[in-house]
């Protein structure tokens, strides 16, 4: 039987809805850098005023959003895995080949999106997870959890090995690490002038970011955080847990046991990086672990938050928008890539560096209104999101039909 995409009809709104809150949240932090120099992602008082306002403002994304949007996005990843090959596989189709080329074109539209546009791009690391974990999607749940957080916790105990041998490292090496986390005034000059250059101007360090997010970056923590998320995904599907099948009860328990005592462990880190002010030695390692670990539980918690309004039927016109964004998701990461970078970066208005934190959370939701509009009008029309129709008629060797009748 000759491969075909997913039915409209087949789509699951819960997940959907997930997606599109997604997708928007990850922008809260994405704007950071977009907007601001690298370090400045990681260590907030590597630029500009963090006072007042601006320091509010991180406070608020890190304990709500950092993370915490990306696991998610992830989660669901994981999810898609099992709902294509299924999918596939029930109309008597080899799922794993198919599995293969679609994600193929993933990774080269990540490579893309990285080189040409923004060094920060997370699809390629979804395209290489995306290789293996489909390796194990026959497992039983409960063993796709096990693995999944094994998985998770090696990049957790990568950095807590790397900070323990700090003190044993040689010179250079530590420099080269203080560096990264608080840069000097030539290097945070140097980055200025790149990302306000021209398009060519910025590819030099555009691809030496992008190398390091998918080498070094990717080996020390995307990918096994990833990897394991992805896996998390799998296993939270197989329950039924996505699909918005649990009773309100399960989603109530769900809700209590993971947000608050996730909160608590990232409301904990918060104070102390904030009491050590940021010091490398303890908040690049150790400090880094608190919202590492308690993002994973309020992500969880946020799931089951969803699930609930879901079921209920309230705030249906932003769960209807939220679910166009969600079918939306590629084109819309994407375009939030192209509407970003044409504001900060040197081709477009050069508002690099300029922007602090209190006036980057205006464009964000100016771009979130902008997508829940345009989303749902462009889906009366059209049955799937420019790069998602593009993606589908690759992965299946033809032009799939994009308008509605």
């Amino acid at each position: 039987m000759k491969a075909q995409p997913t039915l409209l009809s087949d789509r699951i709104v819960s997940i959907d809805v997930l997606r599109g809150a997604a997708v928007l949240g990850i922008l809260i932090m994405n704007i950071q850098s977009f907007s601001m120099i690298g370090a400045a992602y990681i260590n907030p008082t590597a630029y500009e005023n963090f006072e007042g306002v601006n320091k509010l403002v991180w406070i608020l994304s890190h304990v709500f959003a950092d993370m915490k949007f990306m696991t998610i996005f992830s989660i669901l990843f994981g999810a898609g895995v099992i709902l294509f090959t299924e999918r596939l596989k029930a109309k008597g189709i080899n799922s794993i080949a198919v599995h293969y080329r679609r994600t193929l074109w993933l990774l080269l539209f990540g490579l893309a999106h990285a080189y040409l546009f923004w060094y920060g791009d997370i699809l390629v690391a979804y395209a290489i997870s995306a290789f293996w974990v489909v390796l194990l999607r026959n497992v039983k749940p409960r063993s796709l959890l096990i693995i999944g957080l094994l998985v998770f916790s090696i990049a957790s105990f990568l950095y807590l090995l790397t900070g323990i041998g700090l003190p044993y490292m040689d010179e250079a090496s530590k420099q080269g690490m203080l560096e990264s986390w608080l840069p000097n005034a030539e290097m945070i000059n140097n980055e200025l002038a790149a990302y306000r250059g021209s398009w060519l101007q910025q590819m030099d360090k555009r691809v030496e970011d992008s190398l390091m997010m998918q080498t070094m970056l990717f080996f020390i923590q995307t990918g096994w955080r990833v990897g394991g998320l992805v896996l998390i995904g799998m296993a939270l599907y197989k329950w039924g847990i996505l699909s918005a099948t649990k009773s309100n009860g399960f989603y109530f328990k769900l809700f209590a046991f993971c947000l608050i005592p996730g909160f608590a462990i990232v409301g904990y880190g918060v104070k102390t990086n904030l009491l050590t002010g940021f010091s490398m030695e303890y908040s690049f390692f150790l400090g880094s672990q608190f919202n590492y670990w308690g993002s994973l539980l309020v992500s969880v918690g946020y799931i089951a938050v969803v699930m609930l309004i879901v079921k209920s039927g309230i705030l249906k016109i932003i769960i209807e928008s939220l679910q166009a964004v969600g079918q939306m998701a590629l084109t819309n990461y994407l375009v939030q890539t192209v509407i970003c970078t044409t504001i900060f970066y040197g081709h477009g208005f050069g508002l690099y560096g300029f922007m602090e934190r209190k006036e980057q959370v205006l464009i964000v939701f100016a771009i979130w209104v902008f997508q829940m509009i345009v989303s749902p009008l462009w889906l009366n029309y059209f049955k799937y999101g420019p790069f998602e129709w593009l993606w589908r008629s690759l992965t299946y060797w033809h032009f799939q039909p994009i308008k509605r009748a």
